[in-house]
């Protein structure tokens, strides 16, 4: 374990068989389509890549990049910083979420998204925080629902690190202290 976890939330092992049941559930839910997977960047990446690994369809990757936090603090401002590439009109569309916390991000990308007229719009996130939600959206495929903890690792990250981390732990709060820049 990382010097500056104070616990391991969900094991390396346990997130292989999580992402391989929403692979598997996708593939069923989507049989004989193409689905385009919207990672939003950047704490989707390892999730996922190791999502797409497990669906067993004609898949299309793209990604938006969105910003709301600083630190590990919501500014409650929604910015588009990566836009997709590719139309999604008449595409059935799953959003790649590391995690859903106040809903707020996923509630202005949804209502962006839905713009753009895909066939169909669904949201798949590895953790879903319900605890903390201020918009109630609708998730479709939930790897692990998980406390109000701040989390890292497997993508997720604190001030740009631990996201190569293979499991999710929660962070000390002294790391959080002394975590501002490059070491």
């Amino acid at each position: 374990m990382h010097k500056d976890l104070q616990e391991i939330l969900i094991s390396q092992a346990q997130l292989d068989e999580g992402v391989k049941k929403l692979g598997e559930r996708i593939s069923r839910d989507y049989a004989g389509r193409t689905v385009t997977l919207v990672g939003v960047l950047k704490g989707c990446v390892l999730f996922l890549a190791d999502l797409a690994k497990n669906v067993s369809l004609d898949t299309r990757l793209d990604f938006m990049m969105l910003s709301s936090y600083s630190g590990q603090h919501s500014t409650g401002v929604v910015r588009i910083l990566l836009d997709l590439k590719e139309s999604i009109e008449d595409c059935d569309v799953i959003i790649v979420e590391d995690i859903v916390d106040s809903g707020l991000t996923m509630e202005y990308m949804l209502q962006n998204l839905k713009t753009r007229r895909p066939r169909s719009l669904e949201i798949c996130t590895l953790l879903d925080k319900p605890s903390r939600r201020k918009a109630q959206v609708p998730i479709k495929y939930t790897g692990f629902q998980i406390p109000d903890k701040f989390v890292v690792g497997y993508g997720l990250d604190y001030n740009g690190i631990y996201r190569n981390l293979p499991y999710i732990g929660v962070l000390k709060e002294s790391a959080v202290e002394g975590n501002n820049t490059c070491r």
